[in-house]
């Protein structure tokens, strides 16, 4: 409601009025009380001319009036105000849904080498790679000390004689006889190699065989060769064969096959030669290393001889 002014004087209401400092809805609403207090006071100032001067009054706006669509008033709307300074930001809203996933963007570039990762189980072992090319030559050594090659001179021409000697009897025993798998192998003394024949012949059969071979039976002159022979019949398993003695040419008087008289050296078995049926002209070797005349005409496995320089 709007105060009721009563000795009111116009001209000092007009000039006395106070307006407040005010901005927006609060100068509306003072407009608005102001020109309604004039309009009441230009009426009363009619009535009440006569009267006392009127004292200076002071109008304060008063409270915010109701919306007019309330009071049935048709107060003219005024003019929008200026457009006011822009408020602070509000409070952050809710956190809004997830949006649909965006197409895929393009590839970026590669990025750095990581790091390297732990050390991997041995693998299988491969296959063995083509010969490489030869190396360059390396340096020269240092130099050796003085040989002392006396000995070892030595024994490397002992060596080659023994190899050259060997030779020569392999080569004789391929070439001189017919048939190798029958000779029992060979022995040697230093001037003689002998050949145990496993071919049974009668005692000149055997003879002529061991002369195309280019020697004679086997002629035992002293104690050593005996023996020697003794252990050839006895190595290869016989108990007896043809020697070169006999006494085909005087009876009683035994010889070696190439003529030369016994001199020196025999072994005769005891109660040997005893012609038992006036008819052993030829001898036997025992593996014991024993003498005995036998017939001729017996066929028997024999030993040849040979010469070491003419083989």
């Amino acid at each position: 409601s709007v105060p009721v002014v009563t000795h009111l004087c116009f001209k000092e209401l007009y000039h006395s009025s106070v307006v407040p400092s005010m901005s927006g809805e609060g100068v509306t609403s003072f407009v608005l009380v102001t020109v309604l207090g004039l309009i009441l006071a230009r009426l009363a100032y009619g009535q009440h001319r006569g009267e006392e001067p009127c004292s200076v009054q002071i109008l304060a706006p008063g409270l915010k009036g109701v919306p007019q669509h309330t009071q049935g008033l048709s107060v003219p709307i005024g003019e929008a105000g200026e457009k006011g300074e822009k408020g602070a930001p509000g409070r952050p809203g809710r956190v809004g849904p997830p949006g649909e996933m965006g197409p895929s963007g393009l590839k970026g570039e590669k990025g750095i080498m990581g790091r390297y990762g732990k050390i991997g189980p041995t693998g299988l072992k491969g296959l063995k790679g083509d010969v490489g090319d030869p190396g360059p030559a390396g340096s020269n050594g240092d130099p050796g000390l003085p040989c002392e090659c006396a000995p070892l001179r030595k024994m490397i021409g002992e060596m080659d004689n023994h190899v050259a000697q060997l030779t020569n009897e392999l080569k004789f025993i391929k070439n001189a006889l017919p048939s190798p798998a029958a000779v029992a192998g060979i022995k040697e003394t230093d001037s003689k190699v002998y050949l145990l024949v496993k071919e049974e012949r009668r005692y000149r059969d055997a003879e002529l065989s061991c002369q195309a071979r280019g020697g004679h039976l086997a002629m035992p002159k002293d104690a050593a060769t005996n023996r020697v022979l003794a252990g050839y019949i006895t190595e290869a398993g016989l108990s007896r064969v043809y020697i070169g003695i006999n006494d085909l040419e005087r009876e009683g008087q035994f010889v070696y096959v190439e003529r030369s008289p016994m001199s020196t050296f025999s072994r005769w078995r005891e109660g040997e030669p005893n012609d038992a049926y006036e008819d052993e002209d030829c001898v036997e070797l025992l593996a014991s290393g024993e003498w005995v005349d036998v017939a001729c005409s017996l066929t028997m496995y024999f030993l040849c001889e040979f010469d070491k320089d003419r083989i």
